[in-house]
């Protein structure tokens, strides 16, 4: 199965999965989607139930502005369900489009899978409010054509994303201009929470562990405690 590779936000250019580069347009411009050859897989994850995930930090609820412009809560969780929660921006060029491709996979999965589709809400949330508008996240939305539950998530400014990042353990630095030639740039390091509806994180995913089998599973082990 192909590893999609989405660059549906901007004209990008390098973010890694430890980003530290510019970003240099702020308009959204879908594009088509890039495939490329995805590695051999290295290991079998253990099977559903083998293994536990316990608690490794809370986080609270949030109301943030979602892609249609109205407030909605970041997780909106019920009594046995559960999240994936993906922080990005939409002129990242590698890390973040990465990040949605996995998303993309995963929504697609869990729209074929019974017992997963109603009990499973994936959420991408901006952490750069001040360009990644609801009209912005529409587009992105539009171009992704989610089959199940995937919201697209921003802020009204900074500050309201703020104590967001922080609770989750999310770094995003903003590197300002230098000698007003080199453009401001940001810092981060991807991150996919997978969050109960009590709030626990029970699994943090970066880059070597974008393994649709590891979310598949880990989903399965942590619902499976609800019945």
């Amino acid at each position: 199965m192909l590893v999609r590779i989405l660059v549906l936000a901007l004209l990008l250019v390098g973010c890694g999965a430890e980003s530290g580069h510019e970003p240099t347009a702020h308009a959204v411009h879908p594009a088509p989607i890039v495939a490329t050859s995805p590695e051999v897989p290295r290991f079998e994850p253990p099977p559903v139930g083998s293994y536990e995930l316990p608690t490794i930090q809370h986080v609270d609820e949030y109301e943030l502005v979602s892609s249609d412009g109205t407030v909605a809560p970041l997780l909106g969780l019920v009594a046995g369900e559960a999240a994936i929660v993906s922080f990005v921006y939409l002129s990242c060029g590698q890390a973040c489009p990465l990040a949605t491709a996995t998303l993309h996979q995963l929504d697609a999965t869990l729209a074929r899978d019974e017992v997963l589709a109603g009990r499973v809400q994936l959420v991408s949330v901006s952490f750069d409010p001040e360009r990644d508008t609801p009209e912005a996240l529409a587009t992105l939305r539009q171009g992704l054509a989610p089959q199940g539950r995937w919201r697209f998530l921003t802020a009204n400014d900074p500050a309201e994303i703020a104590p967001v990042l922080a609770d989750f353990g999310q770094d995003a630095v903003w590197i300002p201009e230098r000698d007003g030639h080199a453009p401001a740039k940001l810092r981060h390091v991807l991150k996919l929470f997978l969050v109960d509806a009590d709030g626990s994180v029970r699994n943090i995913y970066s880059t070597g562990f974008l393994d649709l089998r590891i979310l598949v599973n880990d989903l399965r082990t942590v619902l499976g405690e609800f019945g």
